[in-house]
């Protein structure tokens, strides 16, 4: 395994992305982003509240359910940490690769993406309002990172009432595979076949994540929001 991650404030003046990975033996990985929402006061907080609850009950296995759980938990931490004036809320995006078997779980518009052999094979689905135009078909895909309604999210850690929180697991087949998760200050300058693209073109997973913030810092404008990313490469 090999892995790397950043977190960039870009033209905001508060950080509120947070990201964490950590390992367990020479087999066993976690990489955890999240998003605190903007407007809604302390962020930061929840953001790091989610990837900190995460990682610290991440004993190196993990199940659809157990990461659910632990999910489950930072949104009640920060429920418990609300007040009248800071209504935190946090979007985030789980992964946890044991050898050959991956398991996943998100809330919100932080997503994961999943390449095999350089070929992108899956990716989540955003908990938004422009998702759900996509299902509807009323736009394409690509179109959602325009969407006027892009900024509305549906499912977040901090909200009010339950939260579902969509999970699953897969076991990986033999050949090299590149996960990329990231917040959506980054995924909303790079495009998905950049990503392909320049994953064929890098040595390391270090220099994969250096070519696509090039791409993200020559369209960003100068009020652009945070963007972090973690990237981890395994071959089975």
């Amino acid at each position: 395994m090999d892995s790397a991650f950043y977190s960039d404030i870009g033209g905001r003046s508060c950080n509120e992305d947070s990201v964490i990975i950590k390992s367990a033996g020479d087999e066993k990985m976690l990489a955890v982003v999240a998003d605190g929402l903007g407007g809604h006061g302390g962020g930061q907080i929840a953001s790091a509240i989610a990837t900190e609850t995460v990682a610290g009950g991440w004993n190196g296995t993990a199940t659809p359910e157990s990461l659910s759980e632990l999910i489950q938990k930072a949104h009640r931490k920060i429920l418990s940490g609300q007040t009248s004036g800071r209504k935190m809320k946090s979007t985030v995006a789980v992964l946890s690769l044991t050898g050959r078997h991956m398991d996943w779980a998100y809330v919100g518009d932080s997503r994961l993406y999943h390449f095999t052999d350089g070929r992108l094979v899956f990716q989540t689905r955003d908990h938004s309002a422009s998702q759900i135009a996509v299902l509807m078909g009323q736009i394409a895909p690509e179109q959602i990172r325009f969407h006027e309604d892009r900024s509305r999210i549906f499912r977040a850690l901090g909200q009010e009432g339950s939260l579902n929180v969509d999970a699953q697991s897969r076991s990986l087949s033999p050949g090299n595979h590149a996960f990329l998760l990231c917040s959506d200050g980054f995924w909303e300058y790079v495009y998905e076949s950049e990503m392909e693209d320049t994953l064929a073109q890098s040595a390391s997973v270090a220099e994969w994540l250096k070519k696509m913030r090039a791409i993200l810092a020559a369209r960003i404008p100068g009020d652009n929001d945070n963007n972090t990313a973690a990237a981890i490469w395994l071959t089975v």
